[in-house]
């Protein structure tokens, strides 16, 4: 069984702040020597290029992860399956969707070869959300979610929560809202078993989820009243970042609008429109999304305007 124990790096993440989270690994780096601890440090160096790549250095990431590749050699590794798993990503995070294709079924071949519960989910969640098409995106995310629950490894099945949340999204972009609704359950249930508290991040994220679907389902009034709770939630606590509220207040201000309260929507759509265009995800990815926001938001309600 080959070495895991760099380990449990994806326990030192914050991805909400990449750059720290890179500085972490850098730290950590001298402590593994190449001569002593080989794969242990090209692992490190996959996770330093994750990092990278998400704060979109995507010319540092590929520099990072050419530097793991020729220390590599013919091992077969935890390092080479997440070498491919982030070469992959930052391909993918980079727009080029097709070229992060083979490396992430290169991950899931050799993760499957050397039992690799964890990052084999990990290589074909990933599958789920590079490919084209709803039917390949669903047979792979179908894939992760049998081997998480056969797994033995807790770490593994630590990716329910995620990958039902993912199934569901991939029901809600074919427009099966239904099927959908009960994969986001599912993930909220997963989610507050795995935290009964209900206050961490995860579980908010499940809740607006089933919100969300609610609103797809036209029962615009249960979502309205499930944002507002979580908004509630959210205000009440100190952790909370902005963009956790924008998100929010994108529902709040798409229930109103739905249910022809497009006045009372206009001031959660303005938030919304503030928070979110700050995201660059968002802006090279969701360009008319914001710009629906924003136009709402400052749109004449005279003509529109309920009356109650």
């Amino acid at each position: 069984m080959p070495s895991t124990s760099a380990p449990l790096l994806h326990d030192m993440w914050d991805y909400n702040d990449p750059a720290a989270t890179e500085r972490r690994f850098r730290d950590l780096l001298p402590t593994y020597p190449i001569h002593e601890s080989l794969d242990q440090h090209i692992q490190l160096l996959t996770q330093i290029a994750r990092a990278q790549g998400l704060q979109r250095q995507f010319k540092e990431a590929h520099t990072t992860l050419d530097q793991a590749q020729g220390l590599l050699q013919d091992l077969r590794s935890v390092g080479q399956v997440r070498l491919s798993l982030e070469r992959g990503r930052v391909l993918r995070s980079s727009k080029h969707r097709q070229e992060s294709l083979p490396f992430f079924l290169e991950a899931w071949k050799l993760a499957q070869e050397l039992e690799l519960d964890f990052y084999a989910v990990d290589a074909a969640h990933m599958l789920g959300i590079a490919e084209e098409t709803p039917d390949t995106q669903m047979e792979w995310n179908l894939k992760a979610l049998s081997v998480a629950e056969q797994s033995h490894e807790h770490h593994a099945r630590q990716w329910l929560g995620s990958l039902y949340n993912n199934i569901g999204w991939t029901y809600h972009g074919a427009g099966q809202y239904e099927e959908a609704q009960s994969m986001f359950e599912k993930a909220l249930t997963w989610r507050n078993q795995d935290d009964p508290t209900g206050t961490s991040k995860k579980v908010r994220i499940a809740r607006w989820c089933v919100a969300r679907g609610l609103r797809s389902l036209n029962r615009l009034e249960e979502s309205l009243s499930q944002q507002q709770a979580l908004l509630e939630d959210y205000l009440s606590d100190p952790t909370t970042q902005e963009m956790d509220l924008g998100y929010v207040y994108e529902e709040l201000g798409e229930c109103l609008w739905s249910m022809g309260q497009q006045k009372e929507a206009q001031p959660h759509l303005k938030k919304a429109h503030s928070i979110l265009s700050q995201d660059l995800w968002l802006q090279d990815n969701e360009a008319e999304r914001l710009e629906s926001l924003r136009q709402r938001s400052m749109a004449s309600t005279k003509h529109h305007t309920s009356q109650t």
